[in-house]
């Protein structure tokens, strides 16, 4: 995302259309709500960057289906020029119009439509256009998901006015409006640079003394055209207007669609020469995992000087907006909260909200229509006072770390102490910390952007933790993504019909749909695109039950990503489960199993052997742990912590992970028999995450290589092997790695040191 620089972050609300309880879709499940719809289409917006357009955030649902939106703001905005009744230029009416075409023009690309474009949602930063709200259009479905219309009326043109006012004859069908195109900002954009025109227009100023002419006069522009308006008003009006102005407003108030032209052809019009070579063309900016390697670009300021501030502050405004935003909330910021002090979220007495009734002599009862479901077009600007507070004593070095020489993992500062012994601390803790997040994210960035010439750094750091921010990148890069995944992935039929289709839809239905983001149709769409990518791009597997789970953690990470997510899952299961998606993996499976139940009577023979006496063997309980790696046991946010240590080791990392599983259960498997082991598992109990990783290390690192052979496991690769993601190594490992068998037995004469347990390969 674009820095912060000059932007401050702003917050709306909605609230989405109410679903009725008692009814069911097709497939007999409870239809989604209409607030985790907008939620999931939300997710694509926060990928669309363009200077014309301000970044959104974040999307959080509450209580009664609100939706609260987070973007980048600016306080000042087009209405304030109509507000001030200052004369407005010609070449600046121009410039407007311009810069909102591009704006306009960029979102058609990503077939997107404005719809709601006005003066309040033109905001100026330093006068130059950026464009907010934009989304609100896409993100509703049309408006199919809420109560009140997107636009405003005096801005939408004629063809959306006439939908609304024309029904069919049959009261019993409800005929859904077509959605707009891209001439229906075109339109708005005409309205808009009238009244700018208008302003400087002593002769129109005249004849719009009151705000109910003015409102006359943009009637007139939607039912007939500014010619028709050009009729209307008095000489003088047309005559004041320099003709490329009067030329501009004539192609955006063409009355009809089909002649009136889009944004792209608009900003090759010749009204725009004088103008046009002051921009240039915009280029996306170079992603992670795009089609080559590339260095990390550090980008400073033009005057460093004026960086290199006592206070601070323009530190944080050179950091990405979604990262200043992580970091305000965990510096205590609570948008309800915000909202709740500006007085845009109300709470009523329940006895406020009782529905409203009509007895048979028409007398009327109870409340009216709570207006609180309808738009409410203020934006609050959270204050960052608070956060900047929060960072004061945080050293400059921290935002700007030198990666050439090997570095500690923290900076050394007047608050590194402090950090250092937030190291120690539980990870739970140490992610809630904003100092100790601030340092981790810019140094992560930094190591990411220099991928994959700085692949040892970030095997390093991730040693230590990996900041949730940064947590899918950080995956790709541990699991060795690279090239051009893009292209590998568009290159995958994801839509012809494939036999496995039936059984993918029946299990995305019931994979973490506990998850807002996961259950929304639009995951579920992502979720069966990645899952056909992968059975169709490997030919010699087959999709079995379970993979679906295994798709998760990675498509909730990269869920504006589906390349990525599909990226990662192709290189992390020949990692972990090789050939564990064969038609027959029977042999590969009881394989598993008999190297799993080796690892516990190496490390626990006392609950091997009653485990063996009772006949409770892993056959019973650990085949979905190991074909899912855990994922369908364990909820998404305890499978973040699991894999940021699993993606360290090896493919028989996920035995000690097993094992250090059963020994939190010990005890009770201990005084229990198969009956009660079995129902034990049925429903797993509580498992603290994050002393299962710390035994699962412990075990690996005391496990020799020999107690993991497995006659199936992945046979060592060339890194150049075209067919496949780079073959990774593995952090944790033990000295036992890749010894002869007369090298093994001189090691195991000799005693063990805490020196040989944990050395990285």
């Amino acid at each position: 995302m674009q820095p912060l620089r000059d932007a401050e972050l702003g917050a709306s609300t909605f609230f989405a259309s109410p679903l009725p309880h008692d009814v069911c879709g097709s497939n007999g499940l409870p239809l989604t709500p209409n607030s985790i719809k907008i939620l999931g289409r939300f997710q694509i917006l926060k990928t669309i960057t363009h200077p014309r357009l301000c970044q959104y955030v974040d999307i959080t649902r509450g209580k009664h289906e609100r939706l609260v939106i987070v973007a980048e703001h600016y306080e000042k905005s087009l209405k304030d020029f109509l507000k001030q009744g200052k004369a407005v230029s010609p070449e600046k009416v121009l410039q407007v119009a311009y810069e909102v075409l591009e704006g306009l023009e960029f979102m058609n690309k990503h077939g997107m439509v404005h719809r709601a474009l006005s003066p309040n949602n033109v905001l100026l930063d330093c006068d130059k256009v950026k464009l907010a709200k934009f989304g609100l259009y896409h993100m509703t479905d049309h408006g199919a998901d809420v109560d009140f219309p997107i636009g405003y009326p005096s801005y939408l043109p004629p063809e959306v006015i006439a939908q609304g006012c024309f029904y069919s004859s049959n009261p019993s069908i409800i005929e859904a409006p077509l959605p707009s195109g891209p001439k229906t900002d075109v339109w708005s954009l005409g309205v808009l640079l009238f009244e700018l025109c208008a302003v400087r227009s002593q002769s129109f100023h005249r004849f719009c003394l009151t705000r109910t002419k003015l409102n006359f006069t943009m009637q007139i522009i939607s039912l007939a055209g500014f010619d028709a308006l050009l009729i209307f008003l008095s000489p003088s009006f047309s005559q004041e207007l320099p003709e490329n102005v009067q030329a501009l407003l004539r192609k955006c108030l063409t009355f009809f669609p089909s002649k009136r032209p889009t944004p792209a052809e608009l900003l090759g019009d010749s009204v725009f020469e004088s103008i046009s070579c002051q921009y240039t063309p915009y280029q996306s900016p170079v992603r992670l995992f795009a089609a080559a390697p590339r260095c990390a670009h550090l980008q400073l300021p033009e005057d460093i000087s004026e960086l290199c501030k006592d206070d601070g502050e323009n530190y944080l405004a050179e950091r990405a907006i979604d990262e200043v935003y992580h970091l305000w909330c965990l510096a205590g910021g609570d948008l309800e909260k915000e909202l709740t002090n500006q007085e845009i979220i109300q709470s009523k007495p329940p006895i406020c909200t009782l529905p409203r009734f009509i007895l048979e002599d028409g007398e009327p009862f109870g409340q009216g229509r709570d207006r609180s479901f309808l738009l409410d077009d203020t934006t609050v600007t959270l204050s960052l006072n608070q956060l900047k507070n929060r960072l004061k004593d945080v050293a400059g070095e921290t935002y700007y770390p030198l990666l050439e020489d090997e570095q500690p993992s923290l900076p050394q500062s007047n608050s590194s102490n402090e950090l250092s012994a937030t190291v120690t601390l539980p990870l739970i803790i140490r992610e809630r910390d904003t100092e100790y997040q601030l340092t981790r994210i810019v140094l992560f960035d930094r190591l990411l952007k220099a991928y994959p010439y700085k692949k040892n750094q970030v095997w390093k750091e991730a040693r230590v933790d990996i900041p949730p921010l940064l947590r899918g990148l950080a995956w790709a890069a541990l699991l060795g993504v690279e090239g051009d995944i893009r292209s590998k992935y568009d290159g995958i039929d994801k839509d012809t019909p494939i036999p496995t289709d039936r059984q993918i839809e029946v299990d995305i239905p019931r994979c973490h749909q506990y998850d807002e983001l996961l259950s929304s149709p639009q995951g579920h769409i992502k979720f069966r695109r990645v899952l056909k990518a992968w059975v169709v791009s490997h030919p010699d597997l087959v999709y079995w039950q379970g993979l679906d789970s295994l798709c998760a953690p990675f498509l909730y990470l990269n869920f504006s990503n589906e390349a990525l997510a599909y990226a990662c899952m192709s290189a992390f299961i020949p990692k972990y489960l090789y050939n564990f998606f064969l038609k027959d993996n029977s042999h590969v499976i009881q394989e598993y199993l008999t190297v799993f139940s080796q690892m516990i009577a190496f490390h626990d023979p006392e609950l091997s052997n009653h485990l063996n006496e009772i006949g409770f063997i892993p056959d019973l309980y650990a085949i979905p742990w190991f074909l899912t790696m855990f994922t369908h046991v364990f909820p998404l946010h305890k499978i973040f912590h699991l894999w940021d240590t699993l993606l360290l080791g090896n493919s028989s990392f996920p035995f000690c992970i097993g094992v250090a599983i059963l020994q939190q259960l010990r005890d009770r498997l201990l005084a229990n028999g198969f009956n009660e082991c079995i129902l034990l598992f049925s429903d797993l109990p509580e498992i603290d995450i994050e002393r299962c990783v710390r035994e699962s290390i412990n075990l690996f690192c005391w496990t020799p290589k020999s107690a993991t052979y497995r006659q199936h496991a992945q046979p060592n690769k060339p890194a150049s092997d075209s067919n496949s993601f780079r073959k990774t190594p593995s952090y944790y490992s033990s000295e036992y790695q890749d010894l002869t068998k007369t090298d093994l037995v001189s090691v195991l004469n000799r005693p063990l040191t805490s020196e040989c347990l944990c050395s990285s390969n």
